[in-house]
């Protein structure tokens, strides 16, 4: 019987014609399309929020690694106009954003993990002029936009003030002027070069004191110019480009760069120096070594050694600084002759209510300025040592100075006077303070302090006679136990422990007052 086969299932692709092989497909969901205004203020809140988690950590921890400036036009920051206003901002009204947000409650466990991000929109909403729009932490936020702008109205009945202005209570600081001053890079272009090239946007001067200063006109923005850009000048102020020129390196010295970073002071030492010589340049903190790394290789000098670590552990008598001729040493400072530039007035430790506080940092800093000012003194080759802060104190800057005098005149240093044509010198506190220069803040725009050390006795065991009679006994009894170490071992192991103590002493020791 023949076999009867049933037709094959057409495949399912065709079993359907015309209409309906044709049926519309669900499409899928289309992703939201942001425009370029909103992206670039997402990404600008990020990184404002980034520069304000560094600035209110330092500052709590009285450690801070950068300025606010330094922090945002750092390399890594994209959008710096507005990432600086932000910042900037949300420190001027940060009080109030906390109060706010206390009354408002509206923070669970995972936005209080990102404070700094919560104070930078939370601005935006309050008191900014756009509408933040995307992002997670910006649409929790505006859901309770109610809830805040409830609080801040809460908050003006509680102080009793009709306006945010009068809330914040901030002092106006005088706004002065300042000129815009560019130091040319030498290793790179010659100054008539720059000022040719600047001449075509700006009105451009030369400086009477830096040679290779220029000055130009109140805020001239030159943040994005291609001669910033590519390191053939500098955006750096007149007293720090003073600093290195006060110190007069020569053309193929060794010279020692004690607290380095972020590297400008560095750079303008090896131009003065023509990419001659050797600069060590020390710096302890690891993320302030790698800013001086990109100063150094955007500037172009090939003759800097970056050292990580601190300048007090170098031993002077090391034969890797048996060459060294001049130190130049800026330590940390208070920052007080800066404080307008720095914008250190809208952080939290400097309130009014701070001054505590203040003494206790300016005594620490002192302590720390004259322990490195005598330790730069001790290194036996050294002829010129620059000494200088950003401060306009008494005890960072004239009683520094006159605490190390005696240990400086026993090893062959006298005050020299950095740019004699300067009118304002030290505060009149001892003998020789006609020597050293400041710089006010009112005068000159920014406070600032230079003292200059010259070696003039370069023997190298100078007579007993030639040194102070403190100095001449210690190191007779020094001779005294390395000829004798075993004909009285427990005096030995005394004058061992006494002379240890002796050493130490000049060192760490202080003003009275402090």
């Amino acid at each position: 019987m023949a076999r009867r086969h049933k037709p094959k299932t057409p495949p399912a692709k065709q079993r359907f014609s015309g209409a309906e092989s044709h049926k519309p497909k669900t499409p899928p969901a289309t992703k939201q399309r942001f425009s370029a205004a909103e992206r670039s203020a997402l990404y600008a809140r990020r990184e404002a929020a980034n520069v304000l988690r560094s600035v209110l950590r330092g500052d709590a921890e009285r450690r801070a690694v950068a300025s606010i400036k330094s922090l945002v036009f750092s390399p890594s920051v994209r959008n710096k106009r507005a990432t600086f206003a932000l910042v900037c901002e949300t420190l001027k009204h940060l009080t109030v954003i906390k109060d706010v947000l206390e009354i408002a409650n509206v923070l669970n466990s995972k936005w209080k993990r990102q404070e700094p991000l919560v104070y930078i929109i939370c601005y935006d909403i309050l008191f900014g002029k756009d509408t933040p729009s995307i992002g997670d932490a910006e649409k929790f936020l505006m859901r309770h936009k109610d809830a805040l702008l409830s609080g801040l109205a809460t908050l003006l009945v509680r102080k009793k003030v009709e306006s945010v202005d009068q809330l914040l209570g901030l002092s106006k600081l005088n706004g002065h002027l300042k000129p815009r001053y560019v130091r040319v890079n030498t290793l790179k272009m010659d100054v008539d070069s720059a000022v040719q090239e600047l001449e075509k946007h700006y009105t451009v001067q030369r400086d009477e004191t830096v040679p290779d200063l220029l000055v130009l006109p109140p805020g001239s923005d030159l943040h994005a110019h291609r001669l910033v850009a590519n390191g053939r000048i500098f955006l750096q102020g007149k007293a720090s480009s003073m600093v290195a020129a006060a110190l007069q390196p020569e053309a193929g010295w060794e010279v020692l760069d004690a607290c380095s970073a972020p590297g400008n002071k560095t750079i303008h030492l090896a131009a003065l120096m023509q990419g001659q010589g050797k600069i060590i340049a020390c710096e302890l903190n690891e993320e302030r070594v790698k800013r001086l790394e990109h100063t150094i290789k955007l500037s172009g000098a090939s003759n800097i050694q970056v050292f990580h670590g601190d300048f007090l552990g170098l031993n002077p008598k090391d034969p890797s600084f048996a060459k060294v001729r001049a130190i130049l040493l800026d330590p940390s400072c208070s920052g007080s002759g800066t404080i307008t530039d720095r914008l250190d007035h809208l952080l939290p430790s400097h309130s009014a209510d701070n001054m505590n506080y203040d003494s206790m940092r300016l005594h620490k800093l002192a302590v720390f300025q004259k322990k490195a000012l005598a330790h730069a003194l001790s290194f036996p080759q050294v002829e010129r040592v620059v000494y200088s802060t950003c401060s306009i104190h008494q005890i960072e800057n004239e009683d520094v100075v006159s605490s190390v005098l005696a240990l400086a005149s026993s090893l062959g240093f006298k005050l020299a006077t950095p740019f004699p044509q300067w009118q304002r010198r030290g505060l009149p506190v001892f003998a020789g303070s006609e020597h050293l220069l400041r710089m006010d803040p009112v005068e000159d725009k920014e406070g600032f302090f230079i003292a200059l050390f010259v070696k003039t006795n370069k023997l190298d065991n100078p007579k007993p006679s030639e040194l102070p009679e403190r100095e001449s006994r210690r190191r007779r009894k020094e001779r005294t136990m390395q000829l004798h170490p075993f004909l009285c071992p427990k005096m030995f192991r005394a004058l061992s422990r006494t002379l240890h103590k002796r050493r130490r002493k000049p060192v760490l020791c202080i003003n009275s007052e402090d």
